[in-house]
C-alpha cells in the first residue's frame, strides 16, 4: 500500500457528525476580521507584487505596501470605527518600532494583537528550530512592550510555517493558532508539548490571495464576502460555524476596492438575521472553547 508524508496534528472529523453547541448568547456564527498590518524590508526579501510575480524586489514594489501603513490601514479602521466592529491584528513586530502611531490606534481601539513573525519579508519555513524559537521569543517580547498584552494568538507570514512551527508556539506560550485552514470550526491539533487550537482563518476569504494573486477585482471579492457570510450562516443553524475575513489596507484599502468591501461589511452587519451572529475576534473564540467540557470541540 502506498504511503505519503503526513502528520499527526489532528485527525480527520466529518463536520455534519460533531457535536453541536452554540457560541455565547446562543448565537450560531461567529465573525472575526483580521486586519494584517505589516513592515517589509526595503529592496530585499519577500515580496507581493502582481505587476512582478517572482522577480527580484523593487522600490515600487515597497512603495505599494507602504501606502497601506500610510492610508490603506487608517481607511479600514474607518469602517471598523463606524460599524463599532472590534478587529484581530496580524502584527509584524516590527511595525512596533516603526509606526507609532499605529501603534497607539491599536491601543485606542483595544483590538486585539497576534503575532504575525518580524516581518512579512520572511518566512518560518527557511529558518533552523532554534533560529525560529528566537524569532517567536522576539516578536512575542516586542509586542508585548509596545501593546501592553503578550499575543496569544499567531498567524505567520504568508501561513507558511515550519514542521514544527506549532510545537515551537505551544512550548513559547501561545494558545491558538490560525495558520491551518482545513476547517470551519475550531479544532484542537496536537504538539509535542500538549493541544494547541486552530482558530479557522481564511485563505481564500483573503484580499491578498484572491486580488493580489489571482486577480480578482474588489467588486468580485465583496460578492465573495457576502455569498460566503450568507452560506455560513446559513449552515451554522445545523452546527456553530466560523466566517472569517482577512484584509490587507495596501490591497484592500486601494479606494476603488474600499468602495464594494465597505459595502459588503454593511451587508452583513446590518442583515435580518444579524442577532444569529457573535461579531467578535479570533482570540474571543479561542477563549470561548477553551471553556467547553472535553469531546465538544474536536480534539479535545
Amino acid at each position: 500500500m502506498l504511503k505519503v508524508p503526513t502528520h499527526t496534528r489532528y485527525d480527520h472529523s466529518n463536520v455534519t457528525a460533531r457535536p453541536t453547541y452554540s457560541w455565547p448568547g446562543g448565537k450560531r456564527l461567529a465573525f472575526y476580521i483580521a486586519l494584517n498590518i505589516e513592515h517589509f524590508a526595503f529592496g530585499a526579501g519577500l515580496g507581493m507584487d502582481p505587476a512582478n510575480r517572482g522577480g527580484p524586489q523593487t522600490t515600487r514594489n515597497f512603495a505599494w505596501r507602504d501606502y497601506g501603513n500610510r492610508v490603506g490601514n487608517w481607511r479600514l479602521f474607518e469602517i471598523l470605527d463606524e460599524l463599532k466592529l472590534p478587529a484581530t491584528i496580524l502584527l509584524n513586530s516590527a511595525v512596533c518600532y516603526n509606526y507609532p502611531d499605529i501603534v497607539a490606534k491599536i491601543k485606542a481601539r483595544g483590538d486585539e494583537v497576534c503575532g504575525h513573525g518580524r516581518t512579512n519579508a520572511e518566512v518560518l519555513k527557511s529558518f533552523w528550530e532554534h533560529d525560529e524559537a528566537r524569532v517567536l521569543q522576539e516578536c512575542s517580547e516586542i509586542i508585548e512592550k509596545y501593546i501592553g498584552v503578550k499575543p496569544a494568538g499567531w498567524m505567520g507570514p504568508g501561513a507558511n510555517e515550519s514542521n514544527v512551527t506549532p510545537d515551537l508556539l505551544k512550548e513559547a506560550g501561545y494558545t491558538y493558532l490560525l495558520d491551518w485552514p482545513f476547517d470551519d470550526q475550531p479544532i484542537w491539533m496536537r504538539t509535542r508539548s500538549g493541544p494547541l487550537l486552530s482558530v479557522p482563518y481564511p485563505m481564500e476569504l483573503n484580499d491578498a490571495g484572491m486580488l493580489a494573486l489571482r486577480d480578482q477585482s474588489g467588486r468580485e471579492f465583496a460578492d465573495m464576502i457576502v455569498d460566503q457570510f450568507e452560506e455560513l450562516l446559513e449552515a451554522s443553524e445545523k452546527q456553530p460555524l466560523v466566517f472569517a475575513l482577512s484584509l490587507h489596507g495596501f490591497i484592500v484599502g486601494q479606494p476603488f476596492r474600499l468602495r464594494p468591501l465597505r459595502q459588503a461589511i454593511k451587508h452583513c452587519v446590518n442583515h435580518k438575521h444579524a442577532d444569529q451572529v457573535w461579531f467578535t475576534r479570533a482570540g474571543d473564540i479561542a477563549k470561548y472553547c477553551f471553556e467547553q467540557k472535553p469531546g465538544v470541540i474536536p480534539g479535545s
